[in-house]
């Protein structure tokens, strides 16, 4: 059984869990020291929030659903769960939800352009179309629970 295999039986026998509730295993970010960054902020409970492109419905997080946060090694760190997932384009995403995702300074602006380069980088090396102010963008928050 391997890290993440043992990490999540582990959570859903002390927390009365189902094993069927787990949505997926994810470091976030473009590289490990952005996996260690993020996942850093979300054990800390700093970060409670994350934007990511919409690609398909299929991809879309469920409310209820609970997902590893892996740190740069592929390392489980912790357990959140789903509380709010909403598509929306980018231009109408909140100061609130910059907020809430916890990194730099916590500004709109900060928040703005460090997603805006990422987004734009995203669109272009990894789905091969540009990325606009109307891109649509899932924006979810979560609660770490384990």
């Amino acid at each position: 059984m391997n890290n993440i295999n043992k990490f999540w039986n582990e959570f859903c026998q002390k927390n009365k869990v189902s094993p069927a509730a787990l949505e997926g295993a994810y470091a976030f970010g473009a590289n490990s020291q952005d996996a260690d960054y993020l996942s850093d902020l979300i054990n800390k409970g700093i970060k409670t929030a994350i934007t990511s492109i919409y690609t398909s419905a299929d991809d879309v997080p469920v409310v209820g659903m609970y997902s590893i946060v892996l740190d740069g090694k592929n390392q489980p760190v912790c357990v959140i769960k789903n509380e709010t997932v909403e598509i929306m384009p980018f231009k109408k995403v909140t100061a609130k939800h910059a907020y809430l995702e916890g990194e730099g300074d916590r500004s709109y602006d900060s928040w703005r352009k460090v997603h805006e380069d990422f987004f734009t980088w995203e669109c272009k090396e990894e789905l091969g179309r540009k990325f606009t102010e109307d891109t649509e963008v899932v924006c979810e928050t979560f609660t770490k629970v384990g």
